[in-house]
């Protein structure tokens, strides 16, 4: 047992040193090299995914909050978006030393500022679009930070946040901290109600366009693809119908749809992920 936490840094790196611990690292794109982590990601289903919410807003200019290592800050400069990725923590391996790092590695240009999101040291109707990827549940004032999101975006600018942790009551917060695999290490992670991001996004100003649940988007689900999604249905109705008649029906994208919408109005999970999109008017 730990008798102090570890910098987020640190506690990275531990998990990285784990032999068991390979896959998720790799999930994470903690792994190295870091253009190869990036890139990565640039050609998953979720940036595809994410490409496709976006299809209105094929350019323009990009806050990454929260960028971490900048995955998704060099995943919107290869798509041809200006980028600032925001990212707090220094660090060569998880935070602004790392970006940096990489737009030299990569040759991309992304401006890297270390500053906090509930305190944007930018000026107001600045960027088309201000994302960040797991970033909201971990704010110091959730409300401060996306009143700072919408203050720094062009009208009809997009607000997204996405694989934000959820909790259906407060109690289910121990839970979701005491099987993540890296909270006992740093402490530094956290989850709110479904309505608390929610009125956080509407008193900003913000207007909400969608709200993504679990197996919703892959944007959500990953590291599950999109075709294992599709396949949950399957055994669900093998076993209701039989053989023949459950798997002919699985193979039809409504009831897909309709079985995915009823698992994910079901799922309590502590932690499970959700995304927004949200416009400001």
């Amino acid at each position: 047992m730990l008798e102090k936490f570890l910098t987020w840094e640190e506690a990275v790196q531990w998990l990285r040193e784990q032999p068991d611990k390979s896959e998720l690292v790799k999930y994470c794109y903690y792994d190295d090299p870091l253009e190869t982590a990036a890139e990565r990601f640039f050609q998953s289903e979720e940036w595809s995914e994410l490409i496709s919410i976006l299809k209105t807003k094929n350019s323009g200019k990009v806050l990454d909050i929260g960028a971490g290592r900048g995955i998704s800050s060099y995943a919107f400069a290869k798509s041809g978006y200006a980028v600032t990725a925001l990212e707090p923590n220094p660090s060569n391996l998880v935070g602004a030393g790392a970006i940096q790092n990489l737009a030299k590695s990569s040759g991309l240009a992304i401006e890297v500022v270390q500053d906090w999101g509930e305190t944007l040291p930018f000026g107001d109707h600045t960027f088309d679009i201000v994302y960040g990827r797991a970033v909201l549940h971990h704010a110091q004032d959730l409300n401060q930070l996306c009143q700072e999101a919408a203050r720094v975006l062009k009208p009809n600018g997009y607000f997204i946040a996405t694989r934000e942790h959820i909790i259906s009551q407060k109690a289910d917060l121990q839970k979701f901290l005491d099987s993540h695999p890296l909270h006992h290490l740093y402490g530094g992670e956290n989850a709110y109600l479904l309505e608390e991001y929610i009125t956080a996004i509407n008193l900003s100003g913000l207007k909400i366009l969608q709200t993504l649940a679990p197996l919703q988007s892959v944007i959500n689900y990953f590291p599950m693809t999109k075709t294992q999604r599709q396949n949950l249905v399957k055994p669900f109705l093998i076993r209701k119908l039989g053989n023949t008649i459950g798997f002919n029906l699985s193979k039809l994208k409504a009831l897909q749809e309709l079985y995915i919408w009823y698992q994910s109005q079901k799922d309590n999970t502590p932690g499970r992920h959700y995304s927004f999109l949200a416009i400001k008017p």
